[in-house]
């Protein structure tokens, strides 16, 4: 049985088209190999896929991977699949990282304000909005159990030998691009970490057999 696939903002639409997975270190994908295997067992015994995505601050990477994992899996047409993102500390979303999903298509509004706002953001037009603040990895709002943790900064990694609830650690870690915050590579530094982030997470999401 077949089922109609669920069409993206053709702005995302067309940036998919310019990920390369051949790009993507042998070594790269050795790392990612843990989560393919966490995510195909869960499709094979038709079990709920929990992804949460943790960085120190949830604030750049975690949420860049959290968006882009939850695109994937829509767009590989992966049911079930629902993904989160939280921090070792809860400071807030950086607004860079939201003008960097604007640019590749993804539309974002401020649902409420505050030193945190809460963010809505869509990557197509009927499925529900990601919700995007930042928040401690253990939050009300996240899974507390039978998920995969995934640890997109060594620090992070470091912080968490242990997660309480986590069926599987893994650990796939970044480059910050906070290291150009306020210099004239920001823009670009921005876009080519969320553009590393958006291949590896479409290719893992690829490699799932339905």
């Amino acid at each position: 049985m077949t089922t109609n696939k669920i069409k993206l903002f053709s702005k995302i639409e067309s940036a998919i088209l310019a990920f390369d997975f051949a790009k993507i270190a042998a070594e790269r994908k050795t790392t990612l190999q843990s989560l393919i295997d966490f995510i195909q067992n869960k499709v094979n015994t038709k079990q709920t896929v929990l992804l949460n995505f943790i960085c120190t601050h949830n604030s750049r990477r975690s949420h860049l991977a959290q968006v882009w994992a939850q695109t994937a899996a829509t767009h590989y047409n992966i049911k079930n699949v629902f993904c989160y993102s939280g921090g070792t500390e809860a400071t807030a979303l950086y607004p860079t990282v939201l003008k960097t999903l604007e640019q590749s298509g993804f539309k974002i509004a401020t649902i409420a304000d505050g030193d945190n706002p809460i963010y809505s953001i869509k990557y197509t037009e009927n499925e529900h909005p990601i919700i995007g603040f930042s928040k401690s990895y253990n939050d009300d709002f996240n899974p507390k159990n039978s998920f995969a943790a995934i640890l997109t900064c060594a620090q992070a990694d470091g912080d968490c030998p242990f997660i309480s609830g986590a069926e599987k650690r893994i650990a796939i870690p970044f480059e910050d691009p906070k290291a150009f915050d306020s210099t004239w590579q920001q823009t670009e530094k921005y876009q080519d970490r969320s553009l590393q982030i958006a291949t590896e997470i479409f290719y893992l999401f690829s490699q799932i057999k339905l």
